[in-house]
């Protein structure tokens, strides 16, 4: 069995409004950084899995996304993979 970490982005779906990513946008103008828009706020994750390969630990994490870490209606997910 191999070990590899998985380094994971969860991200609200791009036609969705993203209220915490809008006030920090709001935000950098107070702080004297106009220039930064469009701010979208989502979850980072990294988790280690043992598989025989690497097909088999991107199938097991993208079931885990999938039932777990992404709720599907809202947000997107995207996720590498590197052996350790």
């Amino acid at each position: 069995m191999k070990t590899f970490r998985a380094s994971i982005d969860v991200m609200p779906h791009d036609e969705l409004l993203d209220p915490q990513g809008k006030a920090v946008s709001g935000s950098m103008k107070n702080l004297g950084l106009p220039e930064i828009t469009g701010v979208r706020i989502g979850k980072h994750i990294t988790l280690l899995v043992e598989a025989k390969d690497k097909k088999t630990a991107a199938g097991k994490v993208e079931e885990a996304c999938k039932k777990l870490l992404a709720n599907q209606i809202m947000e997107k997910f995207s996720f590498s993979l590197e052996e350790q």
